[in-house]
């Protein structure tokens, strides 16, 4: 059951505690209207900070000594507004100025972390790859964790000087960034220059060698996964923007990144970072994204970790890419033996060479219903010494550090066991001790034999890297699930790509290979799938230039991929054909991504109408859109009628039929007959008029009509959803736009 209240979208928003700068001070985001003439547009920065300064209280702006710290970002680009050091009474003060629109207490956003260029057909000299230049010409930037400049990945061999819109500059000392690193900036409250963005995480230097790391021969760790390590546009340039730290990410941090990076000419905005479902006016991200969109800038953003529940996600905005994580075909595998004979394959990174086959007691942290021990939180192990133990996934402590507990305590191995929303995903970590991460299927099994016997053993089998799971793709359990809080009639997450145990750049050794600048980490999360579709949207962009992000949006999804190597529906984390709000269109497919034959175009201004129909108000969507809007003359949408790739309907049995309309731009051959594929969905009746779309031109625009109607009984059989896929089938291309209905609601 879903239940779509904006009570439900407001306690969500609560949920996310802002940064306190004091008790009584902290940072607020402020929306202002944008003046009449040309203030925003002048090059002076000071005349705009001057103006901004003008909505601070007089006893700050009276104050010299107080005024400059007080304003903490000046934004001139990505959204009309400021951040701004201030109290309660301070903000209340500001509320009664002409132009102020609203502000809210900055929120504390988090990175989403917990082989692929091949198994997404990106092979190097072939297809889109060799077509796009490997991504020439295209400037990604990422907001992360920083960078490891140093790293061989960043090389600028093949590479070739930036474009002269290039603005921007890099602030690592020497020589370091070149052809291939080409910006490099750090974002700190209000800080903007000094101090290179050294990454200290690990985060961004994964993300952005994912997106459009340089060649590497002979990647691997722990001597796993070996091979030619890539990115997927290995010839873009990279610009980083440093907004994240161990302790997260600053919204306005990250609004004057966007804000920047817009000034210095980027192409593709990567932000494998987020937190809940505000509304969009109220979302810093959402906000910044819609600026650069406007620009014509690419917005691709991770969907979160909060998965497998429903309603889990982030970046919800209809104007940004949101990507949720799938496994690809390789496992580094672990294999579970029992004392009874059984095993079960798992996973682990740490692939030792000298661990005994021979069998040792085993043993269940949790044997005495103590939860601590049974997660093995720090300290909590006693009686271990020369066992496997088995650890329960979850309970607040990370996966490697139940390693370093089970080790502290003398443990040998460690069996990490999933809980029953894992199912059967497991993830390849680098642990501190010989491990494997297997299934809850497994777990049940493992934890029944232990009860079974006075006298328990097990090993650890370790079996490399094993490629050709024909279950590929899978969605990884943590990948977060629609529907939409903050719009639940646009369908979410977009599309899925690789974020389970992603193999990329690291800014130092995790397996002790010092003698290299090559180090290498396979982690997981649904910022590793993020930037992989950055990546694409890079070679998109580089074939057509002509494209808008809606376009080269559209050209993903509806060309995604709905089935596995085994041609059977895409499953989830327990093994069952996953629904939509799980992959959205479904699985990127590069190569057919770029010869959609049919694109839904949308322009800025198309969202106008459908902001209205949000029922936000006219200074809620100044705030987003930066223009001044009265709906009443724009006109409101239904959320439905945006002219999105895909349809998300809410509808009750017996209800009045919904009716909405598409428009599809030809971008395959001039002359080209596309025929409605039968239709057939689970308690629906679903009619598409006209059922043939004949364009003569390219870039002809052709509408149909859709009504759904839902059938008696619809909802009742204990099926709460139906999906499918409306189909438009010409002789060269297949233009898939997904359907979900949802009939138990509230």
């Amino acid at each position: 059951m879903f239940y779509l209240s904006l009570a439900v979208a407001a306690e969500k928003v609560a949920e996310l505690e802002p940064l306190a700068e004091t008790k009584s001070m902290q940072t607020y985001i402020v929306w202002l209207e944008k003046p009449v003439g040309s203030l925003l547009e002048q090059s002076d920065h000071a005349d705009l900070e001057s103006w901004y300064q003008s909505y601070l209280p007089q006893t700050i702006a009276s104050s010299n000594q107080l005024e400059k710290p007080r304003m903490v970002y000046a934004y001139r680009n990505v959204a009309t507004g400021f951040a701004a050091k201030l109290t309660v009474e301070e903000v209340a003060e500001m509320e009664k100025k002409e132009g102020f629109i609203s502000a809210h207490p900055e929120r504390n956003l988090q990175m989403h972390t917990t082989h692929s260029p091949n198994f997404l057909g990106l092979q190097q000299g072939m297809g889109l790859s060799k077509g796009s230049n490997y991504g020439e010409g295209m400037i990604i930037g990422v907001l992360d964790s920083g960078i490891f400049p140093d790293h061989p990945s960043f090389n600028d061999e093949g590479v070739p000087p930036p474009p002269a819109k290039w603005k921007g500059r890099c602030d690592f000392n020497g020589t370091v960034c070149n052809n291939k690193l080409i910006g490099a900036r750090s974002f700190n409250g209000g800080k903007t220059t000094g101090s290179p963005p050294v990454d200290d995480e690990g985060h961004g230097t994964h993300t952005s060698t994912t997106a459009a790391g340089n060649f590497v021969k002979g990647a691997s760790v722990f001597g796993m996964a070996n091979g030619t390590a890539t990115g997927m546009a290995p010839h873009a340039h990279v610009a980083m923007y440093k907004v994240c730290s161990g302790d997260g990410c600053s919204e306005s941090d990250i609004i004057a990144a966007m804000d920047t990076a817009v000034d210095d000419g980027v192409d593709v905005l990567s932000l494998s970072l987020g937190g809940g479902s505000p509304f969009f006016y109220a979302d810093g991200i959402a906000v910044g994204a819609f600026g650069a969109m406007q620009k014509g800038i690419f917005v691709s953003c991770s969907a979160g970790n909060e998965g497998p529940d429903y309603q889990t996600l982030s970046n919800e905005a209809p104007w940004i890419l949101t990507v949720g994580a799938s496994t690809i075909d390789r496992s580094i595998r672990a294999t579970a033996k029992l004392g009874n004979g059984q095993e079960y394959d798992g996973e682990s990174l740490f692939q030792p060479k000298d661990f005994s086959s021979d069998l040792v007691p085993l043993v269940y942290a949790g044997a005495h219903s103590n939860e601590s021990s049974a997660f093995c939180d720090e300290g909590s192990l006693t009686n271990v010494g020369g066992k496997v133990v088995v650890c329960e996934l979850g309970g607040g402590v990370a996966r490697i550090a139940k390693g370093v507990e089970v080790k502290r305590a003398g443990g040998v191995a460690m069996i990490l066991v999933n809980p029953d929303f894992g199912g059967y995903s497991t993830l390849a970590d680098a642990h501190v001790l010989p491990a494997t991460h297997v299934s809850f299927a497994a777990g049940v099994s493992i934890k029944t034999y232990i009860n079974s016997t006075s006298t328990p053993t097990a090993t650890v089998l370790f079996k490399g890297t094993v490629i050709g799971d024909q279950l590929a793709p899978k969605v990884g359990f943590f990948s977060s699930r629609g529907p939409s809080l903050a719009s639940p009639a646009i369908l979410k997450p977009d599309i899925i790509g690789p974020g389970v145990s992603i193999l990329a750049a690291w800014p130092f050794s995790v397996d002790n290979a010092t003698d290299s600048k090559a180090t290498f980490n396979i982690i997981s999360g649904t910022s590793m799938s993020c930037p992989h579709l950055s990546g694409i949207a890079a070679l998109l962009k580089s074939v057509h230039p002509d494209w808008s992000p809606a376009a080269i949006k559209s050209a993903m999804m509806t060309t995604a991929e709905v089935n596995n190597l085994a041609g059977s529906a895409i499953l989830d984390e327990t093994l069952s054909a996953a629904d939509l709000f799980a992959i959205g269109a479904g699985h990127v497919n590069p190569s057919k991504a770029n010869d959609p034959g049919l694109i839904y175009d949308i322009q800025p201004q198309d969202y106008i109408p459908y902001l209205c129909g949000l029922n936000y108000t006219s200074k809620q969507i100044a705030a987003i859109t930066q223009q001044k809007v009265q709906c009443s003359k724009v006109g409101a949408i239904p959320e439905g009628q945006l002219n999105y790739p895909s349809f998300s309907i809410f509808i009750l049995p017996g209800g009045k039929p919904q009716k909405y309309t598409r428009t599809l731009t030809n971008v395959g051959p001039a002359n080209s007959t596309y025929k409605l594929a039968p239709l057939s969905q689970h308690k629906m009746n679903i009619t598409v008029l006209p059922e043939v779309l004949t364009f003569t031109e390219v870039n002809q625009k052709l509408t149909y009509q859709v009504v759904f109607a839902a059938q008696d009984g619809a909802g009742g059989d204990g099926i709460p959803f139906s999906q499918g896929y409306l189909s438009w089938v010409s002789n060269q291309h297949t233009v898939n736009t997904p359907i979900s209905v949802v009939f138990d609601f509230e």
